[in-house]
Parts: structure tokens; C-alpha cells; sequence
């Protein structure tokens, strides 16, 4: 590819870059609070383990490095997410490159994952885990499309590298490389990648990246598993044929909620040269419908034989971020013109791009008009400040994860511990006082300390329940004088 080709897509990933940046200034400005995932990374980097729970832990790892050399900080978790983010889409952008000749439609499939709610949206608002799967995700495909275009050793490296970094993001993510070795099988041309010995170094890549883990989670199997299955097999008492019609209907929703905004744009971007490109097909095409296929029959497997009874749109990630892609190769089979199509694609993209942003800050700033109040609204610096002028706790437990994190982002030095996560056992034999908090967020409701946190300190320090006390405190973008309400309670210690 000539240096002028080059020249012609990489205003993508400038345009990308300068995206991403506005993503974590956006964020930076809303609130200093953290939503659930990003507050599980938080309270979690206090430790490095080989597994925390039903997550693998690949972002978590990543984020307890970043966070040694840089500091606990909203500003870190934001940069790391974003940097995911940014690199994900380079790495789609330049598989795109691979297999499509027309630079428009290179621009469009790139883009296009910003027509995806899911990817677009969900994954700033709080996502952690899905975006690490969206990241090895496509690693993995632009290792396995190179390796089936241009194969090298650096490219069955790539692949292995996606396939490690995937199962340590999320354990859903083995059915995409299954999905792609049994549709590249299938093809006669395609067979002789598969039966190439650099797929050994791939497998060992992988297993090297791995091993932890799999160590790891031989031990703790249900643990790991338990609350996923409980997830998705949540039909309550209703019959095996009612937990099938659940699971389906289940995937069918999840698909349209993923597909159908991508589907609109393409519709309105290509109009009636949409439907005549969707019956045009190439080999790409056939590979990826191929794959598409084998992934959903693989969720159907669960759902018919493992009990799923709800599919969310966010575990279709893995496999159907390759529908811009796919799109997009469709209609250069068809050798439909791009010219207008580009034009008419652009403004919708800018409109995404400004509205997104506007939209994740709009959602906690209109409380100021609302009162509604989402969790990034919820004021727990300013309660741990008011906190802290009472004593310097030593130690904190917290009612809960969400909690937990919070506190941590504030007082990064001291460990916060939380009631429901038994993984973390700092000794806490010499630190005085220890701070308990929890949540209160229902006025009129028990202002005593919770039973779990009661049972926690006769469990763990033989303590009784101390005195509870309350603290009010405003909400970021409060209307009127609303406030949020914590617990506490202090607990000094015998020496």
C-alpha cells in the first residue's frame, strides 16, 4: 500500500484520537463519583490475585499496574478505558483496510461501531470487563484476518495474543475463536491456514497468557461461575420449553437492541442500494456469516442445553462488533457507488459523536431539573471529608463494592475493605479507628448498622455493634436542598 493510501484513512484515527480525549474529559467533568465497574477497579487494585470472581482478570490486572505508577484517580480509569477504546477501533480500522479496496468504506466500517449503542454508549457510561472484550476481540480478528490473508508469524502471534488477552477478559469470549476456526475450516481455500504448524505458537501464546488463571480457577471454579449462571438461568420456577421461549426471545431482543440502530443508519446512509448489496456476498462475506452462525448456534446451545433463560445485548460483543464490517463488504461486492453514501454518512457520525458525550454528562447534570439522581451524583467525597475531620480512620468497611471503591478513590492509603467481597484480609490487628459506612438511601427506613456488617465485626474482630450515627449530605447537581444519606459508625480497636 503506497504512503498515499495510508495518508487517506488516517484522519480516521485522528478523528478517533480527538474523540477519545473529549470521552475523558467529558467524564473528568461530570463527577468525581464512580459508577459500579469503574468502582470495582478501584477497591480491587488494593490487591494483585490470579482471580477475583465471576470476572476474569485482565482489566483488573491492567488497571492495578497503570494505577502503581500513576495513582489511584478518576483521570487514570478514564485514560485506561479510553486508550481500549481508541486502540480497538485502530485495530478494526486497519483489519478493515485488509480486506476492502474503496477508502470510504474502509471510513464507514470504523466508524460504524459507533452506531452501536452498546459500544458507543454503554461502554463509556460504565462498562469495564466488555470493553477489555471489545479490545481482544480485535486483536484476535485482525490476527486471524491477516492470518488468512497475509500469513506471517507476526500474524498467528497477533492472533494467540487476542485469543489470551480474550479469556482473561471475559469467559464468553472462547466462542469467537471457536466461531472462527469452524468457519475457516468449512472453507476449502481458507483449511490450509488452519493446518499451518505456526498455529502451534498461536495455542502456545494463548496458554502462556493464561496459565494463571487457569490455575487459579481450578480451585475456584464455582466461585468464579456461580453468579454468571445464576444470571443467566434466572427463570425462576417455570418449565424447560418456558425457559427455552425465555432464552430465545431473550437472544432475538438482545440482537435487535445491538444490530438495529447499525441496520437504520446503513438503511438511511445506502438507501435502495442497501437491499440488492445484502444478497452480494465474496469470500469475506461468506467467512464472516459463517461465523456469525457458529457463535449463535453456540448461544443457542446454551440457552437449549445449559438453561440460559436471558441473553444480554452486551455478551453478543465478542462476535456481532463485526456487523459494520460486514456491511461494508457486502455493498463493495455489490459495487455499489460510496461517494453520496459517504456524505450522508459523516454528519450522522458527528451527531453520535457530540451526542454521546452530551448525553453521559446531560444524564447526571439534569438532576439539577429532574431530582432524579443517577450513582455519579451521589456526594461521597464530600461525605468522607466531613467524615475524616472526625478522626482519620485507619481502616474502613464498607456496606458494599460500590462503596468500597468510592471511598478508596479518596483515601487511597488506608485499605477499604467491603461486606460483600470476603477476598481481601489486610490485618487489621493495629489500625485504630476503623470507619464503618454504608448506604442509606431511603429516608424513613433502619438507621442501625446492618446485620451483615454487625455479623462482619463479631466474625472478624470480636467487636460489638457500635453506636450508628447518620450524615446527610448534598447530591452533585442537587435540586434544592437534596441530600444523600450514609451510615456510620466508628470502632476503636483493642490493642
Amino acid at each position: 500500500m503506497t504512503e498515499s493510501n495510508r495518508r487517506d484513512i488516517s484522519w480516521i484515527f485522528v478523528l478517533l484520537a480527538a474523540y477519545f480525549v473529549l470521552q475523558v474529559g467529558v467524564r473528568l467533568a461530570t463527577s468525581h463519583s464512580l459508577d459500579l465497574d469503574e468502582a470495582e477497579q478501584v477497591f480491587r487494585s488494593q490487591w494483585l490475585a490470579a482471580g477475583y470472581g465471576p470476572q476474569p482478570p485482565f482489566y483488573n490486572w491492567l488497571q492495578y499496574t497503570v494505577f502503581q505508577f500513576a495513582g489511584v484517580s478518576l483521570t487514570a480509569l478514564s485514560i485506561v478505558k479510553n486508550l481500549l477504546l481508541f486502540s480497538s477501533y485502530v485495530l478494526y480500522g486497519l483489519t478493515a483496510r485488509l480486506v476492502l479496496r474503496d477508502k470510504a468504506l474502509v471510513a464507514i466500517a470504523t466508524l460504524g461501531l459507533l452506531t452501536i449503542p452498546q459500544m458507543a454508549f454503554e461502554m463509556q457510561r460504565d462498562l469495564t470487563h466488555t470493553v477489555a472484550v471489545f479490545f481482544s476481540a480485535s486483536i484476535f480478528f485482525y490476527g486471524f484476518i491477516r492470518s488468512l490473508k497475509q500469513p506471517s508469524l507476526a500474524s498467528y502471534l497477533i492472533t494467540g495474543i487476542g485469543i489470551g488477552f480474550g479469556l482473561l477478559a471475559k469467559y464468553n469470549f472462547a466462542i469467537l475463536p471457536a466461531a472462527a476456526l469452524i468457519a475457516a475450516l468449512s472453507d476449502a481455500r481458507l483449511r490450509p491456514r488452519i493446518f499451518d504448524w505456526r498455529l502451534m505458537l498461536t495455542a502456545a501464546v494463548a496458554l502462556f497468557i493464561i496459565l494463571p488463571h487457569l490455575f487459579w480457577l481450578r480451585d475456584n471454579l464455582d466461585f468464579a461461575t456461580a453468579r454468571t449462571l445464576e444470571k443467566m438461568t434466572a427463570s425462576g420456577h417455570a418449565s424447560y420449553l418456558t425457559q427455552v421461549a425465555m432464552g430465545v426471545s431473550s437472544l432475538a431482543l438482545a440482537i435487535v437492541s445491538f444490530a438495529g440502530l447499525t441496520v437504520a443508519v446503513f438503511a438511511i446512509v445506502f438507501g435502495k442500494s442497501l437491499r440488492p448489496a445484502l444478497t452480494a456476498g465474496s469470500e469475506w462475506t461468506r467467512l464472516f456469516e459463517r461465523m456469525m452462525l457458529v457463535f449463535l448456534a453456540g448461544i443457542l446451545l446454551l440457552i437449549v442445553f445449559g438453561g440460559a433463560a436471558g441473553i444480554k445485548d452486551r455478551w453478543l460483543v465478542p462476535m456481532l462488533f463485526i456487523l459494520p464490517l460486514y456491511f461494508c463488504l457486502k455493498i463493495e461486492a455489490a459495487g455499489v457507488a460510496t461517494d453520496k453514501a459517504f456524505r450522508r454518512f459523516m454528519p450522522i457520525v458527528a451527531v453520535i459523536m457530540i451526542g454521546v458525550p452530551a448525553a453521559l454528562y446531560g444524564s447526571v447534570a439534569a438532576a439539577r431539573l429532574t431530582g432524579h439522581y443517577e450513582r455519579l451524583n451521589r456526594p461521597y467525597a464530600g461525605m468522607l471529608e466531613i467524615l475524616r475531620k472526625q478522626a482519620e480512620p485507619a481502616a474502613i468497611l464498607a456496606g458494599d463494592s460500590l462503596l468500597a471503591g468510592n471511598l478508596r478513590q479518596d483515601i487511597p492509603g488506608v485499605p477499604v475493605l467491603s461486606v460483600d467481597y470476603p477476598g481481601f484480609h489486610p490485618d487489621l490487628t493495629s489500625r485504630r479507628p476503623l470507619l464503618l459506612v454504608w448506604l442509606l438511601p431511603q429516608k424513613g427506613g433502619s438507621e442501625a448498622l446492618p446485620p451483615d456488617m454487625a455479623e462482619w465485626l463479631q466474625a472478624n474482630l470480636g467487636a460489638s455493634a457500635p453506636q450508628a450515627s447518620v450524615i446527610d449530605v448534598p447530591y452533585f447537581y442537587r435540586r434544592g436542598g437534596d441530600s444523600y444519606r450514609f451510615g456510620y459508625a466508628w470502632v476503636n480497636q483493642p490493642g
